[in-house]
């Protein structure tokens, strides 16, 4: 499986999510969403992120993010969640290119125009055609009560979906993005605080970080100019904030993606392919589901994700848009989407949903952003030692080597303390089976610096289990 952000394919990854050695029964409730990347070479798995070199050479350096592989290289095809993406190559991680703005002119518009035309003469025929055959017939003593025409009238129950995108959508933005040069892209978010806080994917903004046009325009159509408050590339989350916010802002409710099981609804608004305000419905189809992305160029970091997998529909431009339960709360963000082949709406060159989507659970989200706007960096747990980002199923394997020379495991970190070394595979953290590198840097990100979790790994064909307390890095660099 590979997987893109936004029309670029990545290296191969697991068929199945990490699988608990003992998985509890899921918690009944309203209804929530889920979803779920290897890069070839080795990676260190500090703050939960891989860093490292092609399977050829020599283990990565220290640094993060590792430099994107020789081959598979991050190019059309493969999966991406929010971002729709294009191609069909196999393989772990994502992409994403950001959608043209649409033009005006000849073409599809000319299409559409002369469809729509088409749409009201045969309306215009139905119409009167149907007003003859009323007056030919008004004395029929005909008992057919017809319902009112204002829509106003028309009530919802709480709870269905027309009820939960009714109070959802006027808290939703559409961002648009655009970098110093001009290019940019359009992507969605949704309001975190009553601050003007917008909480996005990294990948939408990422064109205006360094001095670019960053703006965000609501259902009602008031825009505001935003500016980056801070931006996390390992975890594809950004936080910006809307210069002269509103006083009534309405932050949407977060819930709990930890508590989401396969099969609940799921409900997710963006603006694919730059329609903004568009509701799609699904349910969660997986959990855990190893994602990575990458922005396909050759100064590419990897982001790593266990995702709620889900089958609403997301494209190109839903990216960074709220996946609700059925109860209208915020489980995840739209980041990624598994695309069968290239080419997208027009030509554009990108694909769109095949029902495969994958979002950041929330709770990760939550805390990610919280550190975004206090200090404006990311922070990542880490284990302190370099993993291969192969294609495997056995497992995360320290590699001999860390990056650029340096030794694969930390001194005084947390797998040096612990007793791990080179040639160690790692099997488990915790309950959730561990096949692979990048599998094992996304289940350390769903967790923080402090935590302690358990470490079951081979050595020599045993097995061993050691607790081990995570530590931290702080910012992308």
């Amino acid at each position: 499986m590979s997987t893109e952000n936004e029309g670029t394919a990545v290296p191969p990854a697991p068929s199945a999510p990490p699988v608990p050695v003992a998985s509890p029964a899921a918690s009944p409730q309203a209804a929530v969403p889920t979803a779920g990347a290897p890069e070839q070479g080795a990676a260190q798995a500090s703050a939960g992120h891989a860093e490292g070199a092609h399977p050829s050479g020599p283990a990565p350096d220290g640094s993060w993010p590792p430099p994107p592989p020789a081959t598979p290289s991050y190019a059309d095809g493969g999966t991406g969640a929010g971002y729709g993406g294009s191609g069909g190559g196999s393989g772990w991680g994502s992409s994403y290119q950001q959608q043209p703005a649409p033009k005006s002119g000849r073409g599809r518009g000319g299409l559409l125009a002369a469809v729509l035309a088409a749409a009201l003469v045969a309306g215009g025929l139905g119409g009167g055609l149907g007003y003859t055959l009323a007056k030919n017939n008004d004395d029929t003593g005909s008992t057919t009560v017809s319902a009112s025409s204002s829509a106003s009238q028309v009530k919802r129950a709480p709870g269905t979906i027309a009820s939960v995108a009714a109070k959802a959508l006027p808290s939703t933005v559409t961002i648009e993005a655009e970098s110093t040069s001009g290019e940019g892209g359009t992507g969605t978010g949704f309001v975190f605080d009553t601050q003007g806080h917008i909480v996005t994917n990294n990948h939408v903004v990422a064109d205006a970080v360094d001095g670019g046009k960053l703006t965000a325009t609501f259902p009602s159509g008031k825009k505001y100019d935003a500016e980056i408050v801070g931006h996390a590339q390992g975890y594809d989350v950004a936080v910006i904030k809307l210069k002269n916010a509103p006083s009534d802002l309405k932050p949407l409710a977060l819930g709990d993606s930890d508590k989401v099981a396969v099969g609940d609804e799921t409900i997710a608004i963006g603006a694919p392919f730059g329609l903004s305000n568009t509701v799609t419905t699904g349910i969660i189809s997986a959990k855990n589901r190893p994602v990575a992305s990458s922005d396909g160029s050759s100064t590419s970091k990897a982001s790593y994700m266990s995702a709620l997998q889900t089958d609403a529909s997301i494209n190109p431009g839903n990216s960074g848009g709220p996946l609700l339960d059925a109860s209208g709360a915020v489980i995840g963000i739209n980041s990624a989407i598994q695309s069968s082949s290239s080419g997208g709406l027009g030509g554009s060159g990108q694909s769109g949903s095949i029902g495969l989507g994958f979002a950041i659970p929330i709770n990760q989200a939550k805390y990610v952003a919280q550190q975004l706007i206090k200090t404006g960096k990311p922070v990542y747990a880490k284990i302190g030692a370099s993993v291969s980002l192969e294609d495997s199923t056995d497992g995360a394997k320290i590699t001999d080597q860390g990056a650029a020379g340096s030794a694969a495991v930390e001194s005084g970190g947390p797998a040096d303390n612990a007793g791990l070394k080179p040639g160690d595979v790692i099997t488990k953290l915790d309950d959730d089976v561990i096949d692979s590198g990048p599998t094992l840097i996304g289940e350390i990100w769903t967790h923080k610096p402090g935590d302690k979790v358990t470490i079951t790994y081979k050595r020599d064909g045993k097995d061993h289990t050691v607790e081990l307390t995570l530590g931290s890095r702080v910012g992308d660099s």
